[in-house]
């Protein structure tokens, strides 16, 4: 396709005034990018036509680049009182310092000559966070876009690109990203009260529906590799909640390895009804020569609470909670904390769901429990997950107190806080990655878990997110 074409096909006065059919779709992609954008965010587009999905999105500093010199004209005309910067140049020509929260690249790989060069391009804009969106048509559309041409419902375009979802992802891999999620939105392009929230809302996200969406999305990162060799040491807080757990309280600081450049331990006691917080304090004198350990009691109830009153006492680069019961060994917390350090990951999640458990480990309702919350959250947050009940979780310290600036937007509900971390990362476009652990059998005290009312419980969390991050 020549370029000359394809710039005079986005500078046509047909193609720069929206119709009632366009303002519609293009609101179905602001509504679900802005989930992922926040006010902090400095975010850039690729082809950002006359501004209008920019300018709606939350960010603090953003930058709009277009070749379509109409486009651009009627960008700054239009959001001059916004403060954004829009740029007449080809993206291939573009030069800056500047590294960004978020690059967004919509409905433009249909109409660039050489995608993998875009994509190599744009790494030049990233900092090792950054978060790239590229959004394109479903190829499964082709036919249909093309009878709406012919009809001149829509201004027909030059000659496109129709790629697969794989061919996408394929080619951000082989320009140095790593795709983390990918989803498929609105299956029903017109506008009809009622009917359009039924498909585009519900019925999108379901089979066999969610296949025919006309939207794709493809969610990459930089793959870690380019911007350093990870020979960086973390410091670590370990948040141990502990409840009727006295027995337990001495192993975890005998059998806790040592792995980063600082630790430090911390023991939360909720409410126990034995001496679990007299033996925190004797451990704590007992071993200040050789560890770092701090003590706190929360002053609420539920782990949630537990955790949260132990990541405000921490100072280290790095958070994990490890269960006082132990069934998750402290052995294996290197194992996190390679993963996280590496760069494998931004949000790293224990699975007990791998490996044999030891006959006693979870009892088998648990077990069932675990199975189906995991296929529910895998479909919920369009990431892979075998275990989303793990109390074992990991993630860097500045984008916890990042997540506890969204909280509101999920609320203050969950009890044990595992969905509260999860939902928060997903909120802050985080990859997530589970390690796989050997589930031990407790060797002291019982479980504080109600299997019947904390499962509603978790079920009614679920029903919640479909309307807080599913169906949005």
């Amino acid at each position: 396709m020549k370029k000359e074409q394809i710039i005079a096909y986005f500078n046509s006065p047909k193609r720069l005034k929206k119709n009632f059919i366009s303002r519609y779709y293009w609101k179905e992609i602001t509504d679900y990018l802005s989930y992922f954008c926040h006010k902090s965010s400095s975010i850039l587009e690729v082809g950002c036509g006359t501004g209008d999905l920019l300018a709606a999105l939350p960010g603090s500093n953003k930058t709009g680049v277009d070749f379509s010199d109409k486009q651009i004209e009627v960008a700054k005309k239009k959001y001059a009182h916004l403060g954004i910067e829009f740029v007449l140049s080809d993206i291939m020509d573009y030069q800056t310092e500047k590294k960004f929260d978020i690059i967004i690249l919509s409905n433009l790989v249909g109409f660039t000559d050489d995608i993998q060069e875009l994509f190599k391009k744009i790494h030049g804009f990233c900092h090792e966070h950054t978060r790239v969106i590229v959004q394109y048509y479903n190829h499964f559309w082709e036919p249909m876009i093309k009878l709406i041409e012919f009809l001149g419902i829509k201004p027909k375009t030059p000659i496109q690109n129709w790629l697969s979802l794989r061919d996408i992802n394929n080619l951000l891999y082989l320009s140095q990203f790593d795709v983390y999620r990918t989803s498929r939105r609105f299956v029903f392009p017109i506008y009809i009260p009622f009917i359009s929230a039924l498909f585009n809302k519900y019925l999108a996200q379901l089979f066999p529906f969610r296949y025919f969406g006309l939207n794709i999305y493809s969610f990459a990162r930089p793959l870690p590799q380019c911007f350093h060799e990870h020979t960086r040491e973390y410091s670590v807080s370990i948040v141990i909640p502990a409840k009727n757990e006295s027995g337990n309280i001495e192993n975890a600081i005998l059998r806790m390895p040592r792995f980063g450049s600082k630790m430090e331990i911390i023991f939360i006691e909720g409410n126990s009804t034995d001496n679990t917080w007299e033996v925190i304090q004797e451990v704590q004198k007992k071993y200040s020569s050789t560890h770092n350990i701090l003590i706190g009691r929360q002053k609420g109830k539920g782990k949630a609470d537990a955790v949260r009153e132990g990541f405000k006492m921490a100072t280290g680069d790095i958070l994990m909670i490890l269960d006082a019961d132990l069934t998750v060994p402290p052995e294996d917390l290197p194992k996190f904390y390679e993963a996280i350090k590496t760069g494998k990951g931004e949000f790293i999640n224990g699975t007990r769901l791998v490996y044999p458990m030891e006959k006693e480990a979870m009892r088998f309702l648990n077990y069932l429990g675990n199975i189906f919350f995991s296929w529910m959250f895998t479909w919920l947050l369009g990431q892979r997950f075998k275990d989303t009940l793990c109390g074992t979780k990991v993630m860097f310290r500045k984008d916890y107190l990042r997540l506890v600036e969204n909280r509101s937007y999920f609320g203050e509900f969950d009890p044990f806080g595992d969905f509260d971390l999860l939902f928060g990362a997903h909120k802050l476009n985080l990859k997530m990655v589970e390690v796989p652990i050997r589930y031990r059998e407790r060797t002291y005290g019982e479980t504080n878990i109600s299997r019947f009312r904390h499962g509603w419980i978790l079920l009614r969390m679920c029903v919640f997110a479909m309307r807080k991050c599913k169906f949005i």
